[in-house]
């Protein structure tokens, strides 16, 4: 059975050769590797994150030790990047225990010249004093990337942006439990559970592991959803009786909690939309695992239109693709691919999807668009490109009592709400 640091190995050496989701190929890794004991689990998923999270700051310290090093030789690098970290970054992990593994790993992929380069390279990096993990993750971070964030956010934010040791983690594991529950009814682990501070149904259980296997989750007690994610959800105020459109359903996490919210109005409808018919396949599968009726589904890309809906609906919610930088401590794999240029390119993509949704609003409705984003270009840059057809409007959002009557643009952030960096506004139609 492969170890922990095997695992790391092979999904960092994913991301770094085929641009990979860390989460998808780490998920992969760890679903083959079922006898692999929670501890080695969560070992795995650090290793993974935290040598991505600080590749840059590791790397540069590398490569003043092994200075021929291959940057394509993939095998090779993924090996000294997860040393690295746990040399430089690490306090609970001995160094012989980490250079012997390194080494072995090299001698088998590479033999056993190369792996003595190895042995000597690690055993001189763990000479070196430790690095700190925020300043780690800064140095990681692409400079104009660094610089947008920092001409934005106040400094401790970007800290907390970017890591773990300021921001608590990768974030707390996010749990949503199901709407009118009641606390008597949940598994025990989640009725022990600390509560979120947004959102009545959020729970933080901390780690408990693979939450797939957990107590509730074949009989759709509890849905993984992060805090700020349901927040998002909630601030479109869904009622029974409504028409509501998902116009970014994705897999539909968001989308089952409109259809939670929705559940006891027999009046009620509730319409999914995505680009991706594989999204909403999952979506649906999603929806039976909660015991939830079915939806209405469209594969439909609005950029172009808005397909065959012709209908306007009370509420709409545009969760748009965004550049994600507001879950860089989660996913720190996305910094190693965005470019400058990319700010403004999903600004112009979610400027045409918010003007296409806009033509399904009825005169009344209410549009929340949200991204998980903290860049102005994608957040109030976006506002302003769609002025012409949308207009600000207050949050209607029983769910949330804690928004002021009057505010209709939100952003969360890290270090202030524990969760993911996110912008939410509420529209409605102008005129």
């Amino acid at each position: 059975m492969p170890s922990a640091r095997d695992i790391a190995a092979r999904v960092v050496e994913r991301v770094l050769r085929d641009a990979a989701f860390a989460s998808a190929a780490l998920d992969a890794e760890l679903a083959r590797a079922e006898e692999l004991s929670a501890r080695d689990r969560a070992l795995a998923t650090e290793l993974v994150y935290g040598s991505l999270r600080t590749r840059a700051a590791l790397e540069a310290r590398i490569a003043k030790l092994a200075k021929k090093l291959d940057p394509k030789d993939y095998v090779l690098k993924s090996q000294l990047l997860l040393a690295g970290y746990q040399l430089l970054l690490l306090d609970r992990v001995p160094a012989h225990a980490v250079v012997d593994h390194a080494v072995e790993a090299i001698k088998r992929a590479r033999g056993p010249r190369v792996a003595g380069f190895v042995n000597a390279v690690l055993r001189r990096l763990s000479a070196e004093g430790k690095l700190d993990a925020g300043e780690a993750a800064l140095e990681s971070l692409p400079e104009w990337l660094r610089s947008a964030l920092e001409s934005v956010l106040p400094e401790s934010e970007v800290r907390a942006l970017v890591s773990p040791s300021v921001s608590g983690g990768t974030g707390p594991l996010g749990i949503r439990v199901r709407v009118g529950v009641a606390e008597a009814d949940l598994p025990a682990w989640l009725q022990e559970a600390p509560r979120g501070n947004w959102s009545d149904l959020a729970r933080r259980p901390g780690s408990v592991g693979d939450p797939r296997r957990l107590e509730g989750y074949a009989e759709g007690a509890f849905v993984v959803q992060e805090e700020g994610a349901q927040v998002i959800a909630l601030a479109l105020g869904a009622r029974p009786g409504m028409r509501v459109l998902d116009a970014c359903a994705g897999r539909g996490q968001k989308t089952t909690l409109l259809a939670d919210q929705l559940s006891r109005g027999a009046d009620s409808e509730l319409v999914a939309c995505d680009l991706h018919g594989s999204k909403l396949r999952a979506l649906k599968q999603e929806l039976k695992r909660l015991k939830l009726p079915d939806v209405e589904t469209h594969a439909i890309d609005f950029r172009l239109g808005a397909g065959d809906l012709t209908r306007t609906f009370d509420r709409i919610l545009v969760d748009a693709p965004c550049t994600g930088t507001g879950t860089l401590r989660r996913r720190p794999e996305i910094a190693l691919r965005l470019t400058a240029e990319d700010p403004a390119r999903m600004a112009e993509l979610q400027a045409s999807i918010l003007r296409r949704a806009a033509s399904l609003l009825s005169a009344d409705g209410r549009l929340v668009y949200a991204v998980c984003s903290v860049l102005p270009e994608e957040c109030e840059g976006v506002l302003e490109r769609v002025a012409d057809v949308l207009v600000p409007a207050p949050f209607d959002a029983p769910a949330l009592p804690w928004l002021a009557p009057s505010c209709s643009e939100l952003r969360l952030l890290p270090g202030e709400h524990a969760t993911d960096g996110y912008f939410l506004a509420c529209l409605r139609r102008k005129g």
